[in-house]
């Protein structure tokens, strides 16, 4: 057998994935913040960006919305293509600010307070029991023993690991260690240092003096029955009237649970919303949330240096012309995100404008293809924009998300949303009576008089997506 070279013209075509293409995908799914952490990093590293000052932001905006509506009809998505270059126009970035300004350097003063003093920071909880564990004045061993059991607590103040571990660990003898971890159980916040807890409601009822009575029987014995609210077994038991007993389990309900929940270092997360829906008169006006959102151009240096024909070696020329073809992609990818997202926020409120006026008991069922096919994009691109994206709406703030449920059939034909549903099943446990409250199975019957026909677990799954309790421990005596 015979071998041989031979030439074959092949044609085929195949999807790549350009860093362009990679980078507009990237920027849609991204956040408010996230997009915003995003420009910042790109500001840092690529020095063909700049931001454009506060006095001409507005100017160049307008420069900018202007070549974007040539560049990208509204009706179609912006097409990526491999030679950037041709389709930039420079001019539109343009700005005589090539001198740098004047450069002022101050001596440090080796007499003034560090910033770091002034930094106001929450004090810890390991903090707080260590200062007023070294308040006793301790010993060596006791101090390092005190260490071993406050690093050893979780972030509600229970103690993690076992008096013998402790001991193992620190070498020092079993009753020592219950020595200190009693004094410790006795410092604010009451109730730290337990074990467990039974044991940290009992420190909590000891400090409020009620040693030995129905409270600390109810706590040692009778937690379980308490969670399921079985009073009755309770009082029988204990041999008590209901009124001692419903005495007792408001005393214990008013315990804290979690001592070290004051202390948590874990800060709160504000939702800034992305777009806004105001009510003016009969309409509704959509507007972007551009606060804070750095205005960015090409720098004027970089683009003179290579327009201009100046002497730049070919290593050189090449980077400033990939920065350059980057910081220009960003700023196209950017406009054209917004306008994605205003689009996507057009069509929802063209789909749902009862809720806008009438509130969540009007959302209709809506699917991701009933925007594609409105605004003629691809399902993938709808799901990418409304992925932690939040809307201002009248009825509150929700994230684009929400706008998308699925559909509960009606007896008598007609659809509802499942968000729709959940908020009816909110409404009638707040309606409901606290002696007796309704079982999922009676709430299924409820709604289905309002011909909304759902299973009973559907209802309890509903339930718990809106973190509402069982019937059995919703019921108050």
């Amino acid at each position: 057998m015979a071998l041989e070279l031979r030439q074959q013209l092949k044609l085929t075509q195949q999807l790549i994935m350009t860093p362009q293409l990679q980078m507009a995908i990237k920027l849609l799914q991204l956040s408010r913040l996230e997009l915003m952490e995003t420009i910042r990093t790109e500001l840092e590293e690529n020095p063909a960006l700049e931001e454009v000052p506060e006095s001409t932001a507005a100017e160049n905006l307008v420069e900018q919305t202007e070549s974007s509506s040539e560049e990208a009809p509204a009706e179609k998505e912006v097409t990526i293509e491999e030679k950037l270059q041709q389709d930039i126009d420079w001019s539109d970035y343009l700005d005589e600010y090539n001198t740098p300004g004047r450069v002022h350097f101050e001596a440090e003063d080796r007499d003034t307070p560090r910033f770091e003093s002034f930094i106001a920071r929450k004090e810890s909880l390991n903090d707080h029991l260590l200062w007023q564990f070294i308040m006793t004045k301790p010993n060596k061993e006791e101090e390092r023993i005190a260490s071993l059991i406050i690093g050893n607590l979780n972030k509600d103040g229970y103690l993690d690991v076992s008096a013998e571990e402790i001991a193992e660990t620190s070498g020092s003898s079993l009753e020592n260690i219950e020595e200190i971890l009693s004094l410790m159980q006795t410092f604010d916040p009451i109730g730290v240092c337990a074990r467990d807890l039974s044991e940290c409601l009992l420190i909590q009822a000891n400090h409020l003096g009620l040693q030995d009575t129905i409270v600390t029987e109810i706590i040692t014995n009778h937690l379980p029955n308490l969670e399921k609210k079985n009073y009755k077994l309770i009082c029988k038991t204990l041999k008590k009237s209901m009124d001692e007993v419903v005495s007792a389990v408001n005393v214990i309900t008013s315990l804290e649970p979690k001592p070290g929940r004051e202390f948590s270092d874990e800060t709160p997360q504000y939702i800034n919303p992305d777009i806004y829906v105001y009510k003016l008169e009969n309409d509704f006006v959509i507007l972007l949330n551009d606060d804070g959102m750095p205005k960015l151009r090409v720098n004027s240096y970089y683009k003179n240096s290579i327009t201009r024909g100046k002497k730049i070696s070919g290593d050189a020329e090449d980077y400033i012309q990939d920065k350059m073809r980057s910081a220009a992609w960003l700023i196209k990818s950017i406009h054209q995100r917004q306008k994605t997202i205003y689009r996507v926020m057009e069509s929802i409120l063209r789909f749902q404008r009862e809720f806008f006026d009438q509130g969540i008991s009007h959302l209709k069922p809506m699917v991701l293809r009933d925007v594609a096919q409105d605004i003629g994009m691809h399902e993938s691109t709808i799901s990418r924009v409304t992925t932690n994206k939040y809307a201002f709406t009248p009825q509150g703030i929700f994230e684009l998300k929400y706008f998308f449920n699925s559909s509960i059939r009606r007896s008598h034909g007609g659809t509802i949303a499942s968000a729709s549903v959940q908020d009816k099943i909110r409404q009638i446990i707040l309606g409901e009576n606290p002696k007796k409250p309704y079982s999922d199975d009676k709430i299924a019957q409820i709604l289905k008089n309002d011909e909304i026909h759902i299973a009973r677990r559907t209802v309890a799954k509903y339930r718990e997506m809106l973190k509402v309790l069982p019937s059995n421990k919703r019921k108050q005596i």
